[in-house]
């Protein structure tokens, strides 16, 4: 606490030069409300520009906030250590600490959002006309609730007058129906009878061929909703589509019961898909053929005009080579079509189908109309945003037409350079580790070994950022025709989806370009592409709690590094699966994999230990890889930086860091869910399986044998 200086103190009391201690004093307290008030705007100015726990301020102090309140002392490391690493994790950095389903990986994304959220709410300047501009300008026009609210229905009204109406009073007046069809495909990337995309062809990966595949319904099959009343679905849709009736009016000279015809017509549609395994049982998943074949067995369709609507302006003719997935639905789908052909249901489809795509840039009367709906669908997940949420609809909806831009702002804003180098010597590291590794394998023969080699360094690493997303004269470029208006989201998003289909298309159609990620530069999934040969670590991973470059090297190998040699070892999934190493010692690596097997299936979770094999192989395998390489990293330059108040050396750090990455909650609902259909094993079971199966972690945790985490029988693939 600071006092006044003693000399101007006597002063005061002896009454001595009172007017100039005074002023003397005045002068000190206004420099102490300085000093506060500029100590309150650097606090300010660290929360809003780094977000909680996410700055290069005090990086130490905040990993080790995480740790500690994550990890539960009173479990034994020895006996569950996920309990252990985990046992305390609530999300506590989350704002969605509600939700019922939560882990790791949805916090750090939070975190990545809400720094894209400061970018794009905080002033800009000197970017008048750039791609940036537009994006902020979107975002800002989605933020609109107000004008979006005032508009209400007519801007859709106005775009449903350019295809023939909502309204119908005079069927003369009512557009061709492919005509029609063409502009919703072409102009609204709306696919209301087939699906149509670009993808690598299986006969050459590195070829990309336009294909053809039934649409995404908006109400799923009977068969599809196997734990819900499908007539409550139908009474619901039914429901939801009298309600867009009341909102854009009723078909005036229409049969009353239009939407009962609507869903009957829909159910024709539907029956004329061919269920996946049966095409794969009859070897019909990718049909080659052309346009001029399609209309022949599909004539109901104009297929070349309606194709050179979506793909305009690349030349698109008869002969165009065409993969269809299910040429029966195609045949089928065409005679639907004729046999409907001549009422007005076809025309109120392809309406609902659009209404359906532009819902989001809709008021909340539409949002209301589709609430029921949704919650029957999906759930909780139905839900409607609070207003205080709007800003997430808001970043989902401008990073769907400007992930690029937004990508440029967060890679400048939290992916340094030495962030990337760091990151990059890892990656070289981990790779020599496992190479070293091959070297012990008793199963794999020496072809093999230096073929896997030689897979491991041919490998395209991707670390970060695709590189043309730093090209802002070319990504300006792509926006360059784009006309934003900050009033009129409902419009803007019009435009963006004519934008996104001419830019999408013609990177894929023509050139092979290996910049296009499946990922966005901010989320926090990594991934290994078999097309490309190529890993992928987006620059969202590399921050708090997975990585940091002051963090200790026990910390970033334990986490990102872990990360890193799990896509690593997907490039050897073939090597595991039945015939894929013709060479090797199939039998001492079947025994590995049985081993592997009955292990995961003997765990309190009940997982299917042959589903899940080769993501058990990669978590496993990743541990082993990524310790020997943080091993190697500490021999080479020989230092490690501590972490205090921690209570646990550097080895047994790397071990904690790799289950915190893991730490999470999932809704007992959804965890029965996804054990039938997520190829990882529930989080758990990915901390417990690959640190039962370390004697590495056995030594260092000082855990007896026979221990649940230090088993006598340990399971090795890698």
């Amino acid at each position: 606490m600071m006092t006044l200086p003693e000399t101007c103190d006597q002063e005061l009391r002896t009454g001595a030069k009172k007017e100039r201690c005074l002023q003397g004093k005045g002068l000190l307290l206004c420099t102490l409300l300085s000093a506060l008030i500029g100590f309150t705007l650097l606090i300010t100015y660290i929360i809003m520009t780094c977000g909680l726990g996410s700055c290069d301020v005090g990086v130490g102090p905040t990993l080790l906030a995480r740790l500690l309140n994550s990890r539960n002392n009173s479990v034994d490391p020895c006996e569950d250590f996920y309990k252990y690493a985990c046992g305390s994790w609530e999300g506590k950095d989350s704002t969605r600490t509600t939700e019922e389903s939560l882990n790791v990986f949805d916090v750090l994304l939070e975190e990545n959002q809400l720094i894209l959220k400061r970018l794009l709410e905080g002033p800009q300047l000197g970017i008048r006309g750039s791609a940036k501009e537009k994006a902020i300008q979107f975002y800002r026009s989605c933020m609109n609730t107000r004008q979006i609210e005032s508009q209400g229905s007519q801007p859709l009204k106005d775009l449903l007058n350019q295809i023939g109406g909502w309204n119908i009073t005079d069927a003369g007046k009512a557009k061709d129906f492919n005509e029609t069809l063409q502009i919703l495909m072409g102009r609204y990337g709306t696919f209301p009878f087939f699906r149509v995309h670009v993808g690598p062809s299986p006969f050459d990966l590195k070829t990309n061929i336009i294909q053809i595949d039934h649409p995404e319904f908006e109400m799923p099959h009977e068969s599809k909703l196997k734990e819900t009343n499908y007539l409550e679905v139908l009474r619901v849709y039914l429901s939801y589509l009298n309600k867009l009736g009341i909102l854009l009016g009723r078909p005036q000279d229409g049969p009353p019961d239009i939407f009962s015809l609507l869903l009957s017509f829909i159910s024709n549609l539907q029956q004329a898909i061919t269920p996946l395994q049966e095409r794969q049982q009859r070897g019909m998943l990718f049909f080659l053929t052309t346009i001029k074949e399609i209309q022949e067995i599909a004539p109901a369709i104009d297929w070349l005009s309606c194709l050179q609507a979506v793909f305009h302006p690349i030349p698109i003719n008869l002969s165009q080579p065409i993969a269809v997935h299910d040429m029966d639905y195609l045949r089928g789908m065409s005679q639907v079509i004729q046999q409907w052909h001549k009422g007005r249901v076809l025309h109120i489809y392809m309406i609902v189908c659009l209404i359906g795509n532009l819902s989001p840039a809709l008021d909340s009367r539409f949002q209301d109309a589709r609430l029921e709906l949704s919650k029957i669908l999906y759930g909780k997940m139905g839900s409607r945003m609070i207003p205080a949420e709007r800003w997430r609809k808001c970043l989902t909806d401008t990073s769907t037409f400007f992930e690029p831009v937004l990508g440029h702002m967060i890679v400048q804003e939290i992916f340094p350079q030495q962030t990337k180098k760091l990151a990059e010597q890892m990656f070289s590291e981990i790779q020599d580790a496992l190479c070293s590794r091959l070297d012990q394998l008793e199963w794999i023969d020496e072809q093999t070994r230096q073929e896997a080699k030689g897979l491991v360094s041919t490998l395209q690493v991707e670390i970060g950022y695709p590189a043309h997303i730093l090209q802002t004269a070319s990504v300006n470029q792509e926006y360059q025709n784009l006309e934003i208006n900050e009033d009129a989201f409902f419009l803007n998003v019009v435009a963006c989806l004519r934008v996104l289909r001419e830019n999408l298309y013609m990177k894929l159609l023509q050139h092979q370009s290996q910049d296009d990620w499946q990922v966005s530069p901010w989320s926090v999934h990594s991934y290994y592409s078999t097309r490309h040969h190529m890993v992928v670590f987006p620059a969202g991973m590399f921050r708090s709690p997975f990585f940091h470059v002051e963090f200790p090297s026990a910390v970033n190998f334990g986490a990102i590094g872990v990360f890193m040699a799990h896509e690593l070892l997907h490039a050897f999934y073939r090597y595991v699966l039945p015939g894929g190493c013709s060479t090797c010692n199939r039998s001492a690596l079947q025994r590995s994999i049985d081993c592997l097997v009955e292990q995961y299936e003997s765990f309190d979770i009940k997982v299917n230990g042959t589903f899940t094999l080769l993501e058990n192989t990669a978590d496993t395998g990743g541990l082993t890889i990524a310790y020997q390489a943080y091993k190697n990293w500490i021999k080479k330059y020989k230092e490690e930086k501590d972490l205090p108040k921690i209570g646990l050396s550097s080895d047994q750090l790397f071990y904690l860091s790799f289950a915190h990455a893991m730490c999470g909650h999932l809704d007992p609902e959804k965890l029965q869910s996804s054990l039938n259909t997520d190829l990882h094993s529930p989080l758990p079971l990915r901390v417990c399986g690959p640190v039962s199966n370390s004697q590495d972690f056995a030594k260092h945790f000082h855990c007896l044998s026979g221990a649940p985490m230090n088993p006598d029988k340990k399971c090795h693939i890698w």
